[in-house]
C-alpha cells in the first residue's frame, strides 16, 4: 500500500462537530493495518533526522502515534495528558482556546533537562494544543527538535505558532 493509497481511507464528515466544519476522520486509516503501518513508517521516515531521544504524544489520539513511533525508533514515550489523569506530580499548561482555557500535564521527570523531544499529535489545526505542549517540555528542561503530525489542516495557520521547529505533517489540506 502507498501512503497515497492509505489516505484515500481518510473519511471527510460534513458538517462535525458543527455546520460548516468538514471533520477528517481518520478511523478508516487506523482499521487498516496495512495503512497504518505506512503512515507510521512515513512519520519516522520525517522525525528521524530529528534524533528525538524521546517522543511525547498528546491526548488522546497523538498516543496512537507516538508510541509506534517510540517503539520502533527505540525512544522512550511522553505522554501529555488532559488535568487529573496522571498520578504523580505533574508539570503543567494553561493555554487559550477560542471561548476559555485548557490545560494539558505531564511527570515533572518525563523529560530531563536537555532531552531531545519530538511532539506528536494527529491532528495540526490552530496550533494551540501543540504550541502549548512545547512550552510544557521546555518548563521541564526539554528541547523540542521537531513536531510531527499525520494531517495538517494548512488553512487553520497552526503551523505559524510553533515557532521555528521543524513540523512534518504527512498528509496537508490547504
Amino acid at each position: 500500500m502507498s501512503i497515497h493509497d492509505a489516505e484515500k481511507l481518510i473519511r471527510d464528515v460534513p458538517d462535525f462537530p458543527k455546520p460548516g466544519i468538514v471533520f477528517k476522520d481518520i478511523a478508516p486509516l487506523l482499521a487498516d493495518g496495512k495503512a497504518w503501518r505506512v503512515v507510521t513508517e512515513a512519520m519516522i521516515a520525517e522525525v528521524s533526522a530529528c534524533k528525538p531521544e524521546k517522543l511525547a504524544g498528546i491526548e488522546s489520539r497523538g498516543f496512537l502515534f507516538a508510541a509506534p513511533l517510540a517503539y520502533e525508533m527505540g525512544r522512550g514515550l511522553v505522554l501529555i495528558r488532559k488535568p487529573g489523569k496522571l498520578p504523580w506530580k505533574v508539570v503543567r499548561e494553561e493555554y487559550a482556546l477560542e471561548y476559555g482555557t485548557d490545560t494539558i500535564e505531564m511527570h515533572v521527570d518525563a523529560v530531563a533537562p536537555g532531552e531531545r523531544v519530538v511532539i506528536v499529535d494527529d491532528v495540526l489545526a490552530t496550533g494551540g494544543t501543540a504550541a502549548a505542549a512545547k512550552r510544557l517540555i521546555e518548563k521541564a528542561g526539554g528541547v523540542v527538535v521537531g513536531f510531527a503530525f499525520m494531517v495538517e489542516l494548512g488553512f487553520l495557520g497552526g503551523r505559524a505558532r510553533l515557532g521555528d521547529v521543524p513540523v512534518a505533517s504527512i498528509y496537508r489540506y490547504d
